[in-house]
């Protein structure tokens, strides 16, 4: 399969064009948005849908979100819309926030990873939004990388990954955020927090009020645990290289890994320090660290890294889902030192 890339800001209507008669016909078109690069097919289409699976090489049992361009689309989608998501949308619509509710008939079980549950989300990105309007469906779309390998935020990453695995690439320029979006569960009584990411906790609870936090975002899933929204798998957005989370200030960091033969995660200013050095953003910035992990991950790769030590980041705010991606990133390997 050849793989063709229109940037869209160059050439709207060609891109809008080609994606339309893509998903039309069933097929897979990779999209930019201001969380990730996403792998997109009509979100009602098993077979169009089967392909997102086939091309990431990802397990059937991983729910997909469903991306949707204005609230209209969502009530077809689910059998209640609870008065807590109504009051998210109105304030983080379009944004990265999904919302899990309890889904309709009309989205297919492997859409939804086998549950009775629908993730929904309207990006804020307007080249994702105009994409699915002129689709004329929601489209179900997961990060548009090789399963378990880092997310792309430019155009680039999806095609190094996805080269011959899907006919399309849309370049929408860099993603503004850089980690994928907040993913909250309104299925039960309280308001459940299973993915951090732009939207965050304080954000989420300044407008409802107290919400739980799955245990899942900062540890395992338990032996046998369903993974109840994307991101919950024990390994994920990892490079190729063994990465152990050394948690500390700067001095201890140093005299820990400064003899060791290892490539190094670190924060901008301190690159100088070591040999081998790849920074994630600025300490205490957590909006740089987002918007700089998955290209930093990526750069290890390029760099034939094979062993790092990464810096932790402070676990707040959007730093929340900075860590939430690099413990998995690590597979949970963290020193304290």
């Amino acid at each position: 399969m050849k793989t063709s890339l229109i940037d869209i800001r160059k050439d709207r209507d060609t891109a809008l064009a080609e994606a339309r008669r893509l998903i039309a016909d069933g097929s897979v078109v990779a999209i930019p948005t201001e969380t990730v690069y996403g792998l997109a097919a009509n979100a009602f289409d098993e077979a169009a849908v089967r392909k997102i699976f086939e091309a990431k090489g990802r397990p059937a049992d991983n729910p997909l979100i469903v991306h949707i361009s204005e609230l209209s689309q969502l009530a077809p989608l689910v059998t209640e819309i609870p008065e807590k998501v109504r009051v998210m949308a109105e304030k983080y619509w379009p944004g990265p926030l999904t919302m899990i509710m309890k889904k309709s008939s009309v989205i297919p079980d492997v859409t939804s990873g086998g549950l009775d549950t629908v993730a929904v989300r309207m990006p804020k990105s307007e080249y994702a939004r105009a994409i699915i309007s002129a689709c004329g469906v929601p489209l179900a779309a997961p990060s548009a990388n090789l399963s378990g390998s880092p997310s792309p935020t430019d155009a680039q990453s999806v095609f190094d990954d996805m080269n011959g695995r899907i006919p399309l690439i849309i370049d929408g320029g860099e993603c503004e955020i850089g980690v994928e979006s907040t993913v909250i569960s309104f299925v039960g009584d309280t308001p459940t927090l299973l993915r951090p990411g732009g939207i965050t906790v304080g954000m989420i609870e300044s407008t409802i009020g107290k919400i739980n936090i799955s245990d899942a975002v900062l540890n395992r899933l338990r032996d046998g645990e369903t993974a109840a929204s994307p991101g919950m798998k024990y390994k994920h957005y990892a490079p190729k290289a063994k990465i152990t989370i050394v948690k500390g200030d700067f001095e201890k960091f140093y005299n820990y890994v400064k003899d060791l033969d290892c490539f190094v995660l670190c924060f901008e200013g301190e690159e100088g320090h070591f040999n081998n050095a790849v920074t994630y953003g600025k300490a205490d910035d957590s909006r740089s660290e987002a918007h700089r992990l998955f290209s930093a991950l990526r750069e290890l790769d390029e760099k034939g890294a094979k062993t790092v030590y990464a810096r932790c980041p402070e676990i707040t705010g959007l730093g929340l889902a900075v860590y939430n991606r690099l413990i998995r990133s690590a597979g949970f390997n963290i020193i304290e030192l």
